[in-house]
């Protein structure tokens, strides 16, 4: 077989080409999780959505400890990705009612609280046995953001799915998801036709103030019609707060990329991995939807099922 010219195998796709790849993969990944969701079958819902969480945790995880080996930072990579999976199991089982009946958002954050005391106390005991590392406190920083980052905040994703108090976990889910990724896509599509002013160049060169404000338009527009449609199906939502939620999710999911992209860019790197056609790794699918997972998480709790 003979090899590709150089030219031919480094030609740089079309943003369209690239747009149209992120779409298939988004549509592929986050269809399966939908349609689990929706399946009406509760246990097959239930551990389909635990599977496809703890994957995302252990592989997000798995490549920011690679981002942090390639700048040279020690970490307990093996004893970060344990408890990544640790804390979305255990909170999974605490949180679905398989272990003591019904549980209250309260109790599910003092859980969580315990668990983060404990996993801070491990990193210090292996670092204790630890006889060549003699930067304790880089390595316990970097593992316990590596775990703060990934699966903590992912974490989020399970107490909105299993909310309970009346409100119906998956609609708001699909919701969150939804409403966060046309972010994304208002994002990268008006940004591509007409971004001129760019936010951050030394950060993320591609990501333009049009771009922002496409992100919230559409993101926007996404929130107002889906929470029409969607009805009583989502607890205590009305036009305001699907305005309201649709430019906080927006805003903030462009925060998320710009910092996700400012490690990239630290460690040298375009993707953070090559998992995902047209979107690069795990983190680079996750980003927006990191910390924008608690903000939606609190507002549910506070102004729409208080």
């Amino acid at each position: 077989m003979s090899e590709l010219q150089p030219d031919a195998a480094s030609k740089p796709q079309s943003k369209s080409a690239v747009f149209f790849k992120r779409l298939l993969s988004f549509v592929v990944l986050w269809g399966i999780i939908v349609a689990s969701l929706f399946s009406g079958n509760k246990t097959l819902s239930d551990y389909v959505f635990l599977v496809i969480l703890a994957l995302l945790a252990a592989l997000g995880l798995i490549e920011f400890y690679g981002i942090v080996q390639r700048l040279h930072i020690f970490c307990f990579e093996k004893l970060g990705v344990i408890g990544g999976i640790l804390l979305i199991v255990a909170t999974f089982i605490f949180i679905s009612g398989r272990a003591d009946g019904v549980t209250l958002p309260q109790q599910v954050n003092d859980f969580e609280s315990c668990f983060l005391v404990m996993f801070v106390l491990s990193l210090c005991l292996r670092q204790f046995l630890s006889r060549t590392n003699t930067k304790g406190i880089l390595a316990i920083g970097t593992t316990l953001f590596g775990f703060m980052y990934v699966p903590w905040l992912l974490n989020f994703i399970q107490k909105i799915n299993f909310y309970g108090q009346g409100v119906d976990g998956h609609y708001y889910l699909f919701y969150f998801i939804l409403v966060t990724k046309f972010s994304d896509a208002g994002a990268y599509a008006v940004g591509s036709l007409i971004g001129r002013h760019k936010m951050i160049p030394r950060i993320s060169p591609g990501k333009t103030w049009e771009g922002f404000a496409g992100a919230v338009v559409v993101s926007t527009g996404a929130s107002v019609i889906f929470a029409h449609l969607a009805g009583t199906h989502l607890k205590g939502m009305n036009l305001m707060h699907a305005i309201i939620l649709g430019i906080i999710l927006s805003s903030t999911a462009v925060m998320g990329d710009l910092i996700e992209s400012l490690f990239k860019r630290e460690a040298g790197l375009k993707d953070s991995g090559k998992l995902l056609p047209g979107i690069g790794g795990i983190l680079d699918l996750l980003d927006s939807l990191l910390f924008n997972a608690p903000l939606m998480y609190l507002y549910l709790r506070h102004f729409l099922a208080h």
